[in-house]
């Protein structure tokens, strides 16, 4: 058995486990990755290689820095500002809801936005005499379509970056996400606000309804939340220097530091706001991307769509094919896994048909994203579905527009931006 064949029976266990999650996402990532290195596949040394990744270290610190601005009772001040200065009508109020969750969640966890979002819209809902079910799923889209925004604002985008970086190519800027995020973001508030709105059920919550918050402010201290804010600004805007000197992840973690230090969180509320599925899972999902490289498994799984496509598509056609594929998987399956699994299957592709990867690993970024359509897609989604007393097919009917209007857009946005075949 080929060593191919060997890495594409692997990938294929740790797909099945992924979608089914017959056995905990970090597991199956770590598991994969030890499968490789047993198979000789990979040097057993390089397994755990995606430990040390520098990537893992800037997501442990962007998580800090995030929880920091709930700890201290920003985001929820920002929130209540921004909703009740659109107003109270279901348009004005799901405008302000939209928007502010894609601001914050561009720079920060978008289950911290949803959640510390959550008790304020159910309020405003109250008061204004509105279903809350007609507010917080669009809550938990646009913390969805916000985290597109910046290389930061969810691990789809730092894995597509760390794809390229590993094959040796130019990776994505901190806000060149924003080409295609902003966009996206403002369509998917204008599809809501006028299609989607329509698709959403009207359950009228009981009031002694309770929900219980995932994060909760410990201080509405106005100088913490000031000193939250700065930092925040600080390494947002080091990040978007590109200072040599300063490294995306030394910047993240002299963040988490400075947040710790000035008493914006406790030590211990920084160790327990680190997603550390999301940092095994990527770890894990390093080695088997070599993995498919060295051994030909990539290039085997690229031919055959190719051929499968007609034997040279165009690199649009790939695009959108990927991009289906992508928004797929990740309904069911960890976007932060979809990503990592099609990213280097995208690269090889694309190095097949002689095109640029830039566009076809954003179009793969920016889909995984789109887990709009199920209610286990992604965290807001599974928070916001006993609170606005949600079924199943509610997301399937405002969701799948959505996902929809994303593929429509990315398909005319990503060419542009990153040409398939740029000028030299």
């Amino acid at each position: 058995m080929t060593p191919a064949v060997k890495t594409l029976l692997v990938l294929g266990v740790v797909a099945l486990l992924f979608i089914t999650e017959a056995v905990p996402l970090a597991i199956t990532a770590m598991g994969g990755a030890i499968a490789v290195g047993l198979l000789g596949i990979i040097p057993i040394k390089s397994v755990f290689s995606g430990l040390s990744n520098s990537t893992v270290v800037l997501f442990a610190g962007m998580f800090v820095i995030g929880a920091a601005m709930f700890y201290t009772g920003l985001a929820q001040k920002l929130g209540e500002t921004v909703v009740r200065m659109t107003g109270k009508s279901e348009n004005g109020l799901m405008f302000g809801t939209m928007l502010i969750a894609a601001l914050l969640s561009s720079v920060t966890s978008n289950t911290g936005t949803t959640a510390a979002l959550m008790p304020v819209i159910l309020g405003i809902c109250s008061a204004a005499k509105i279903p809350a079910s007609r507010q917080l799923m669009p809550l938990a889209f646009g913390a969805g379509l916000g985290g597109i925004i910046t290389l930061v604002g969810t691990p789809p985008n730092i894995i597509a970056a760390g794809a390229l970086k590993a094959a040796g190519l130019r990776p994505f800027g901190f806000f060149e996400f924003a080409w295609i995020g902003i966009p996206l973001t403002i369509a998917g508030i204008i599809y809501m606000m006028f299609i989607g709105k329509h698709l959403l059920p009207k359950a009228e919550l009981s009031a002694d309804q309770e929900i219980e918050q995932e994060v909760e402010a410990t201080s509405h201290n106005t100088t913490k939340m000031t000193i939250s804010g700065v930092i925040l600004l600080a390494v947002v805007a080091v990040m978007a220097l590109n200072l040599k000197a300063v490294p995306l992840e030394v910047a993240a973690i002299i963040g988490a530091v400075l947040c710790v230090l000035t008493g914006c969180l406790k030590e211990k509320q920084a160790y327990s706001s680190i997603d550390w599925v999301t940092i095994f899972l990527f770890a894990g999902m390093m080695p088997i991307a070599t993995a498919m490289d060295k051994s030909g498994a990539g290039k085997l799984i690229a031919d055959a769509v190719v051929n499968m496509l007609g034997g040279s598509p165009s690199p649009l056609l790939v695009t959108a094919v990927l991009f289906i594929l992508s928004a797929g998987l990740t309904q069911f399956m960890s976007n932060t896994a979809a990503t990592a699994l099609l990213a280097p299957i995208g690269i090889s592709i694309a190095k097949g048909l002689g095109a640029s990867p830039h566009a076809v690993l954003m179009a793969i970024a920016v889909a995984a994203s789109c887990a709009f359509a199920t209610p286990v897609g992604t965290p807001p989604n599974t928070l916001v579905l006993g609170p606005g007393g949600y079924k199943f097919m509610d997301y399937v009917k405002a969701g799948t527009g959505l996902v929809i209007v994303s593929l429509i857009v990315s398909l005319i946005v990503i060419p542009i931006v990153w040409p398939f075949f740029p000028a030299k």
